[in-house]
């Protein structure tokens, strides 16, 4: 009887044993909750003082403080640690702030966030500056881009598509008013599309004029003409299409000019110098650019197509200088975006503020991304694997860099999402003539339709 309650605990102990590795492996998120988080809140607390001083993170203490030490315990005084706040447990990881010691800056608790995660068993560890004085330390207990799952709190509104995961388990947020233009790069198959689409049907549901140029006959953007105000599918299209824009730019310049030019006395809050210091019953809908593939409106074989060349490049250069006051954004995706496209390329590359870089061919392409911003993002863009697409190196131009990863959205969803929100797309006429053509749903596709019964008197 004895033997057989030994075997009976030991297999419960392997079994519980087994069932927490599969869960780790299978099921991170639900792991963590129950054995991750006790775990690491213990060695937390437990390792505090001791792993703070191990990572140089101490100072000496006040006089007065070790006057008090001495006279009250008479024990050694020893270098104190930055001050903890309450710790914050959340279902990705936990959240803590500490107050630094004088002296200190959040660059050193940046420098020691390796050894923090190995100290308290965790994923990852990443340092927030939260105001003069105050970090905040986000531990991350699983690698949430694995597997993504966005918060349910998303910070969204208007021109905001919560777009993507950070690594620190926060939404990457498109922000088209603080970062008006943006260069995506990435090979094949490196879940470039996925974030274009993402991106596409988070504006979809916002009152704006959506705009598409894919030279390769227009099987990226297509499936989404219901909600698109005007597509390209090829260069001949595509020079059409800019001229209109860069058309309706100068009449938005116009009608700011004329708000502009209104009486002395005015009050200052309605003397604007962009779009959106326009009344709103004035203000025309903000209008999105999506490039695919940039590279075909560079590549020419003769010299009449160059010359149609430079006039498109011309328009796009000049869009992105000038557009974001008029309400006009761009959105250019390419595989390679350098010099050797040929004129214009680099001028056009520096006016796109923010830049994400998924899996590239080789570590020039991640150069073009991310050198000319944040040159220690170039070997992380270069160290994405192929078997996790949709990962990718988001920066901008302050400099700051992260890994993010879209969720996957297959593209019948997308499209549904678009032929759903066709209502909201404005009107605006310079881009009547390049609306695409969607074909009408079929009956069946609204249901069944009641047959007429004869009356009977």
């Amino acid at each position: 009887m004895t033997d057989l309650v030994t075997w009976a605990e030991l297999g419960g102990s392997l079994a519980a044993i087994g069932g927490a590795a599969y869960a780790r492996h299978a099921h991170p998120a639900a792991y963590w909750s129950t054995v991750g988080l006790p775990l690491s809140v213990a060695r937390l607390l437990a390792s505090y003082s001791s792993t703070m001083d191990a990572c140089g993170l101490t100072v000496e203490p006040s006089r007065w403080r070790a006057l008090a030490v001495r006279a009250t315990t008479r024990r050694e005084v020893r270098p104190v640690p930055p001050r903890r706040g309450v710790i914050r447990p959340t279902t990705t990881g936990l959240r803590i702030r500490l107050r630094l010691a004088p002296g200190q800056e959040p660059a050193d608790v940046a420098a020691s966030a390796e050894r923090l995660r190995h100290a308290w068993g965790v994923h990852a560890v990443h340092v927030r500056d939260v105001k003069p004085g105050v970090v905040e330390l986000r531990l991350v207990g699983f690698d949430v881009l694995r597997k993504v799952r966005m918060p349910r709190r998303l910070d969204g509104g208007s021109l905001r598509i919560p777009v993507a995961l950070r690594e620190d388990a926060t939404a990457f947020v498109r922000d088209y008013q603080a970062v008006p233009h943006e260069l995506v790069l990435g090979a094949t198959l490196s879940g470039k599309s996925m974030y274009l689409r993402n991106l596409l049907t988070g504006l979809a549901a916002q009152p704006v004029a959506l705009v598409g140029i894919d030279c390769k006959r227009g099987v990226e953007l297509a499936p989404f003409a219901p909600r698109l105000s005007a597509l390209a599918t090829d260069p001949d299209q595509a020079a059409e299409l800019l001229p209109a824009l860069m058309k309706e730019m100068e009449d938005r310049y116009d009608l700011i000019k004329a708000r502009q030019g209104i009486a002395p006395g005015t009050p200052e809050e309605l003397i604007t110098s962009d779009l959106w210091g326009l009344p709103e019953d004035e203000r025309p809908a903000p209008i999105v650019l999506f490039v695919d593939e940039v590279a075909e409106l560079f590549l020419v074989a003769t010299r009449k197509e160059e010359e149609r060349r430079d006039e498109m490049v011309t328009h796009l250069i000049r869009l992105a200088q000038l557009g974001r006051a008029a309400g006009i954004y761009l959105e250019v995706c390419g595989q390679r975006f350098g010099a050797e496209l040929g004129k214009g390329a680099t001028m056009l590359r520096a006016q796109l503020t923010g830049r994400v870089c998924h899996r590239v061919n080789d570590e020039a392409s991640a150069k073009m991304a991310l050198g000319d911003i944040a040159p220690e993002a170039v070997l992380a863009a270069c160290a994405i694997a192929p078997e996790l697409p949709g990962l990718a190196v988001v920066g901008d131009t302050s400099g700051g860099w992260s890994r993010i990863r879209t969720p996957y959205l297959s593209l019948a969803d997308a499209a549904a999402t678009c032929r759903a929100t066709a209502h909201l797309a404005p009107d605006v006429p310079a881009l009547h003539p390049l609306r695409p053509y969607v074909q009408p749903m079929p009956v069946e596709a609204y249901g069944p339709v009641a047959t007429a019964r004869p009356v009977i008197e």
